[in-house]
């Protein structure tokens, strides 16, 4: 299984996102947990994508490939921005951090997925989800 599609970059565009994993989780049938996880990840990678990487500029878009292989999941989002470093967010569970509202995102998502990967100019995130069928 393998869907591509592209958004606007409008966070009311985040439903889109949340009806494709709705489908995709009955085409499979991810067990609760790992659909939780996988839309929460997928829906803050790209809020992250919308906001950070295009700045909110709807003629920008937003890349969503979602890949289904051998028990795996793998969510691709990409944006059009210039990208970041992700090794330089500061980890927001450090007592000088708590209170900072940005930076929160990726945490959880590295949390939540199995493997979590940048490109190298940090505008396109790959996540893996193992055995969510079970």
């Amino acid at each position: 299984m393998n869907k591509k599609f592209k958004i606007e970059s409008n966070i009311l565009n985040l439903r889109i996102v949340e009806n494709a994993i709705d489908e995709i989780s009955t085409e499979i049938g991810f067990n609760q947990d790992n659909y939780g996880k996988i839309l929460v990840s997928t829906l803050e990678a790209v809020n992250n994508a919308i906001i950070h990487g295009n700045k909110k500029d709807e003629s920008k878009s937003v890349e969503i490939e979602i890949s289904f292989k051998r028990n795996i999941l793998r969510v691709s989002v990409s944006d059009e921005g210039k990208g970041f470093k992700p090794k330089e967010i500061p980890d927001p569970t450090k007592p000088e951090n708590i209170e900072n509202l940005s930076g929160r995102g990726v945490f959880l998502m590295s949390k939540l997925a199995d493997k979590i990967e940048f490109n190298e100019i940090g505008n396109k995130v790959t996540m893996s989800f193992k055995d969510i069928k079970t």
